[in-house]
Parts: C-alpha cells; structure tokens; sequence
C-alpha cells in the first residue's frame, strides 16, 4: 500500500514529451511543472508561440512598451487550459541577470511580491499578468520572462498515468533552458540535461 512519502513530486522539474504520448497538443513539448501535490499537477509548456507578440498584448492593454527587444517576443501557448488567460513564468523577485530588477518596489526600497504569484520551491515564479507587465512598462519588471495563454493541468493521479505508459521524461529543470535558447532548440535542450538526444527516443522508454 503506497503512502504519501511515496508519491513523486514532479515541481521545478521538465517534463519532456515521449513519441508515445497520445495528445496532439503536448506533441514535441517540454513543461516547466510549476506545481504537483496530491490535488493534481499545473505547468506551462515553454516553446510553442502563437501569432501574438508582447507589443499586441501591451497595445491591448494600453500600457507602452518601449523597450525594443521586448517588442516582438512571441507570446506562448502555455497549454490547453484557459487559453483566455495570460500566465507570467518568471525569474524569482531579486534575481539578477538582467537590466530590469524584477518585483514591486516600495518607498524604503524593499522588494515586495506580486499580488498573485504562484513561487515554486527553489524554481520560478507564475504570475498573472498586470502586476508583472505594468512593471516591465516601467522598466522594473523581472529580466527574464515569458508571458503564456492557458495552461497544463492535470487531475490527482492523471500525470502520473501518462508517466506510467511512457508519455513523458522527466528531468530537474534549468531556468537557462527556459529563457535563453530560441524556442525551437528548447525541446533538444531538455533532452540533453538527461544525455539523451531525439534519435535516441521510442515509445518504449520510461521516465528518467
């Protein structure tokens, strides 16, 4: 009889789609899990755009974005759940590495949190979207940042099925991984944090 000590928890990992996955919407995808407890799981797959970019949302929204390397960032398909709904998957408040320092900032200059900000366990941020646009219009907002519609999710028990008959591997993720590479070498990316490469993929395998 299992416990809940047994239970895999899938937060702050990748999950790296297998040729035996079945849904066509999570074909070829990598998920950053931004939560797993016993309720179910909730993530955000990281590479696949949709016609939108960053300047349309802001123009929508009617905040000015004036940073041009913004302009045309591609706003993502973070999966098939509220596809109405933006989601921000963002570095944590106080990371550096960037030229805007993330975060709300107060009169004596203490970082505050977003008003609804989901923080993973020694990962990444999720946030809905105003606080954190209003804040990169300002030119305070995180560094690194990816702005997605909808979302993954998952009933209790739900991913770890699909984990069962091979629809995915997993792999702790890396935050690199999620802002740096061009969206079409994320996929090879996370597949090589676990020396593995496409070719070297079947239905077959189970998870990592």
């Amino acid at each position: 009889m299992s416990t809940p000590s047994d239970r895999i928890n899938l937060t702050d990992q990748f999950l790296i789609s297998m040729p035996g996955m079945v849904d066509p919407m999570f074909s070829g995808s990598v998920v950053y899990m931004c939560d797993h407890n016993e309720h179910g799981a909730l993530g955000l797959v990281i590479h696949k755009p949709t016609d939108l970019d960053l300047m349309t949302v802001f123009d929508k929204i009617d905040l000015k974005l004036e940073i041009a390397y913004l302009t045309h960032q591609p706003v993502l398909f973070g999966g098939p759940v509220q596809t109405e709904r933006g989601f921000v998957l963002h570095e944590p408040l106080g990371a550096t590495g960037g030229s805007m320092s993330g975060g709300v900032q107060t009169e004596d200059g203490v970082r505050a949190s977003y008003i609804s900000s989901l923080k993973v366990p020694g990962g990444l941020e999720m946030t809905t979207p105003k606080d954190v646009l209003e804040q990169v219009a300002a030119g305070t907002g995180p560094s690194r940042f990816l702005l997605m519609l909808g979302y993954a999710g998952w009933g209790v028990g739900q991913l770890e099925q699909e984990i069962a008959n091979n629809g995915w591997l997993t792999v702790q993720a890396d935050p690199a991984i999620v802002f740096e590479p061009p969206l079409e070498f994320r996929f090879n990316a996370a597949l090589a944090l676990l020396g593995v490469a496409p070719f070297m993929l079947s239905g077959e395998v189970g998870h990592a």
